[in-house]
């Protein structure tokens, strides 16, 4: 099972090393001792504790659907010619980039600094883990 030093714990949640403590401190996240005896997380329970405290933006859409991957963000750049518009958005941490027609581009008044919703739904979705 993968583990965790606090440091890495806190460069993958974007926190410091401090929050982290905390967090141990308070209960909220599982620790326990490696062989060198340094404080580790599990993979496992970060996968729940990142669940459970994830904090996405609300979405200010009123829409049903079957997307599951919505994320709020706000546009932070669009490039534009006669036929095609490439949109960047930034959600979270997470930078988007959707290529579109400029027609529909000019249609949602994208620009720099406009509140948007990327939907994603894909059938192909590439998994890869990093080596150790």
């Amino acid at each position: 099972m993968a583990e965790y030093r606090i440091s890495e714990v806190a460069g993958l949640l974007g926190v410091s090393d401090d929050t982290v403590r905390r967090w141990i401190d308070a209960g909220t996240l599982p620790v326990h001792l490696d062989a060198s005896r340094r404080k580790v997380v599990d993979g496992a329970s970060l996968a729940a504790f990142t669940r459970e405290h994830a904090n996405a933006a609300p979405d200010p859409s009123d829409v049903h659907t079957s997307a599951r991957n919505r994320m709020v963000g706000l546009v932070t750049s669009v490039v534009m010619d006669t036929v095609m518009a490439q949109v960047e958005m930034q959600c979270g941490p997470h930078r988007i980039v959707s290529l579109m027609s400029s027609e529909a581009a000019k249609e949602l008044n994208l620009q720099p600094g406009s509140l948007a919703v990327a939907v994603i739904k894909s059938t192909n979705v590439v998994v890869e883990t990093p080596q150790r």
